[in-house]
């Protein structure tokens, strides 16, 4: 878990070479994650999975989901803005996505207009 935590972090270099260029592996790497999320995020809104092998990052996602209580009249309208949320995420180079329950909460505050 602190390797996790660790892998996010960004660290400023204070040598002249530094370069804040994705590299061709991380970019790869975040397509492939990205690919994933749309794939679960297919299989959630269809109601079931058609596979039993999950990275540990889909898991804590299911889990999430399956915390968040939602409206079934709004249900696939909410899956839909969280999926666009994660992928405006993903597109800045930020992975694992964001867990519905987080997305949520910022979807709140938006529209109550508290931070």
């Amino acid at each position: 878990m602190v390797r996790e935590l660790l892998s996010g972090l960004k660290f400023q270099s204070s040598y002249a070479d530094y370069s804040d260029v994705t590299s061709a592996d991380e970019y790869e790497q975040r397509e492939i994650q990205l690919n994933r999320f749309r794939k679960l995020i297919g299989e959630l809104m269809r109601g079931h999975t058609a596979r039993n092998s999950f990275a540990p990052w889909e898991i804590e996602l299911l889990m999430d989901f399956d915390a968040c209580e939602l409206p079934s009249r709004r249900r696939l309208d909410i899956i839909r803005q969280y999926q666009r949320a994660v992928e405006r995420q993903m597109q800045t180079g930020v992975g694992p996505p964001m867990k519905l329950s987080h997305f949520l909460v910022l979807r709140e505050q938006r529209r109550t207009g508290t931070t």
